[in-house]
């Protein structure tokens, strides 16, 4: 029988609040903006820069480097995966992951002028040890959590994640907004803001650290067989695998999908508002910082929302609001009150929608392969997505215009919606060999 703990539960909790402030600080609010202020300062007359030898509109390299981001992923995280599933060591994988992110984004204090090259290496390094620390961490939730207590632990874990993100978000606002008074740049009250989140990120991890309990892994690696080996098999075995398991694949589907432009929004939004209706980075932070406290309130109403509906039917409603946001985004938006508005809106449904996905996909895994599962899951999980931000890249470029490329991620939302509907999460669990949940 497995043994589950409130204390491991509770340290479990705190690495998304150590986390969460990389993605408040450095993904959503303060770095893509900050990155196009480099490449333009960087750009040739006619405005694009030329990384390695590629000719790309300044105003695109933030959406073409989540992109690239997340297809170095696609490579690394089912390393990771195997290296969790087989090995006796999660918990100092997690740290190390940490640690490395957190150091890269430390780092960021440096980056100053036109060092765009600079800020995208060490964003893919920070973003890409990020996203691998994730899926060690969505791993551990099968075994902290027993089946009736996975939604409502998973919906912690983001309700917790967001008030940490927020109240580093606070204190990073509180000196943006006063760098004049305390004599210093706004550029340098960026950079301060960026390294603090890798100052917060490390720090917090200490407590997962603390009491987070390796298992025996249920796996063993052939004799002779390298943990790279392991995973290049492991992802073979995992594809045919999962083939066998229709609606956990057609899930996956669906997420990949609709999860994709979820991240899109929220990691594009400051660029949009400050390129698009021309807000300072001051609104902009209280925009995401209102969807941070928001989106704590969001997490555990569609908590209690699932317990009425089911949790498939809560995250399609969530889906269907996401869809509505984009057709006033486009449409309407105009002001900063109304770009407030949209930041709360989106706060209240992201933590629901990823937290009770996250919940359902939990049910989706058999027994021993979670980090493998989770490491497919996390190429389109928090701050990871690619097809959203190339989409909306392309679409920029070649139109040039913001509001279109904002309203062409409908299409994920509409499609995302249409596979879930097909899922069975109850035939799900029973072919994964699990106790499927309540509703």
């Amino acid at each position: 029988m497995p043994d589950y703990s409130r204390r491991e539960q509770r340290g479990w909790y705190f690495y998304d609040w150590a986390n969460s402030a990389f993605y408040t600080t450095v993904v959503t609010l303060f770095f893509g903006p900050y990155l196009t202020s480099l490449a333009k300062n960087a750009a040739d007359a006619r405005g694009f820069v030329h990384p390695l030898g590629i000719e790309i509109p300044a105003v695109s390299l933030w959406p073409y480097l989540v992109s690239l981001s997340v297809l170095v992923q696609v490579f690394l995280l089912p390393v990771f995966g195997a290296i969790a599933d087989y090995g006796h060591r999660k918990r100092e994988l997690l740290g190390v992951l940490a640690l490395i992110g957190s150091a890269a984004t430390i780092a960021m204090y440096a980056l100053e002028g036109s060092r765009f090259l600079l800020a995208s290496v060490l964003f893919l390094l920070a973003n890409s040890a990020f996203g691998a620390s994730i899926v060690i961490y969505n791993s551990f939730l099968p075994e902290i959590a027993p089946p009736e207590e996975r939604d409502n632990v998973s919906s912690k874990g983001w309700g917790i994640g967001y008030v940490g993100g927020a109240i580093l978000l606070v204190l990073n606002l509180l000196l943006y907004s006063n760098a004049a008074r305390l004599g210093v740049t706004e550029a340098f009250a960026v950079r301060i803001s960026l390294a603090s989140a890798g100052l917060w990120w490390a720090g917090f991890t200490l407590i997962p650290m603390a009491t987070l309990v390796n298992r025996r892994p249920q796996r063993q690696l052939a004799h002779g067989m390298s943990y790279l080996g392991a995973s290049l098999v492991q992802l073979k075995d995992t594809t045919v695998e999962i083939a066998g398991l229709p609606q956990t694949l057609r899930f996956l589907i669906a997420y990949l999908v609709y999860n994709d432009a979820i991240q899109t929004i929220f990691t594009l939004a400051a660029q949009f508002g400050q390129e698009e209706l021309k807000l300072p980075v001051s609104a902009l932070t209280t925009a995401i910082l209102a969807a941070q406290f928001v989106g704590i309130a969001g997490a555990f109403f569609f908590n209690w929302v699932s317990s009425k509906l089911g949790n498939k039917q809560t995250v399609m409603v969530t889906l269907a609001i996401y869809c509505v946001v984009l057709v006033y985004a486009y449409a309407l938006l105009a002001t900063e009150m109304e770009f407030y508005l949209m930041a709360g809106a989106i706060g209240a449904v992201m933590g629901g929608s990823q937290a009770l996905s996250r919940s359902i996909f939990s049910f989706m895994i058999p027994k021993g392969h979670e980090a493998q599962y989770f490491s497919i899951y996390e190429i389109s999980d928090k701050g990871t997505s690619w097809l959203g931000p190339l989409f909306f890249g392309l679409a920029l470029q070649f139109t040039g215009s913001y509001r279109l490329s904002i309203l062409s991620l409908i299409v994920f939302f509409l499609a995302g919606l249409a596979i879930l509907s097909f899922v069975s999460v109850h035939k799900a669990a029973l072919e994964a060999g699990n106790e499927p949940p309540a509703r």
